[in-house]
């Protein structure tokens, strides 16, 4: 398992659960430093760093790309796929498309999260889940051809209404047919929502692409009061070789944050 750290140049997100904000040299200096795989990257467009600029960023200090996120496609513009309005349906998969096609030549897949939205205001959840697959139906096109998976996130109730556990996750991407998306296992939407974090892992293991690797207050592993134990096994049980990225709130501060984390993961994945 790879590490990787998230950063975050999205000023309204401010607040948000990402360890580094708005400098995105110093965030690869410092995650250099830490000994870290790669960087996570939430920006608001595909025009806010040049491809050519983080690519001579992430190879001055050898890291990689482990995934671009598209929340600011919610945040910042308040697009949804499952939104009642087809014109505002259609912006959210070209936001997202923008995105795949960013991260691609990276070998960086896009994360779809917030921007899935919820079912309300006259639609109902098949039909919410129906418009969404359809939309995982198409943007997996997009991802296939920079040979890269589309990563789809459950998120807590707090959230969404529509997918909240990796078994409903696996259940919409089989309704879709689609076999190059990919679940993110967030850790701190996963504590709220499985029974046993470790078992849902075993059972649906095979389809995780991505993790979020947070405690349970949603600060870096050891910040909070989880048992790391079982749900590192359960990774290595079904052979998960992917990422664990830290998407934390920087308590203290994104040093210690960063810190903490590649501890944790250098102490978790040689157990």
């Amino acid at each position: 398992m790879k590490s990787a750290v998230t950063v975050s140049l999205v000023e309204a997100a401010h607040g948000g659960p990402f360890v580094f904000w708005d400098d995105l040299p110093a965030a690869c200096a410092s995650a250099e430093r830490l000994g870290f795989d790669a960087i996570e990257l939430f920006a608001p467009d595909p025009l806010t760093v040049p491809a050519a600029t983080l690519k001579n960023l992430i190879d001055d200090h050898n890291l990689s790309l482990a995934a671009v996120g598209t929340g600011a496609g919610w945040v910042v513009r308040k697009l949804s796929l499952t939104s009642p309005d087809s014109k505002i349906r259609q912006e959210a998969r070209d936001f997202i498309r923008s995105m795949i096609e960013y991260g691609g030549p990276f070998g960086a897949p896009a994360i779809i999260g917030s921007m899935q939205g919820r079912w309300s205001d006259g639609v109902s959840r098949e039909q919410a889940l129906r418009w969404l697959g359809e939309a995982l139906i198409d943007l997996e096109q997009t991802a296939k051809g920079f040979g890269v998976p589309l990563i789809y996130e459950p998120l807590n109730r707090y959230e969404t209404n529509l997918c909240r556990t990796l078994g409903e996750g696996v259940d919409l991407l089989r309704s879709t047919g689609c076999s190059q998306v990919k679940l993110l296992a967030d850790l701190f939407h996963l504590f709220i929502e499985e029974a046993n974090v470790a078992d849902a892992v075993r059972a649906h293991g095979a389809a995780v692409g991505h993790v979020h690797f947070v405690d349970t207050n949603r600060r870096a592993v050891g910040f909070g009061h989880a048992d790391f134990g079982p749900i590192m096994r359960a990774l290595k049980e079904v052979g998960y070789s992917g990422y664990l990225s830290a998407e934390a709130f920087p308590l203290p501060d994104g040093e210690a944050t960063a810190a903490q984390t590649i501890r944790a993961v250098r102490y978790w994945t040689q157990q």
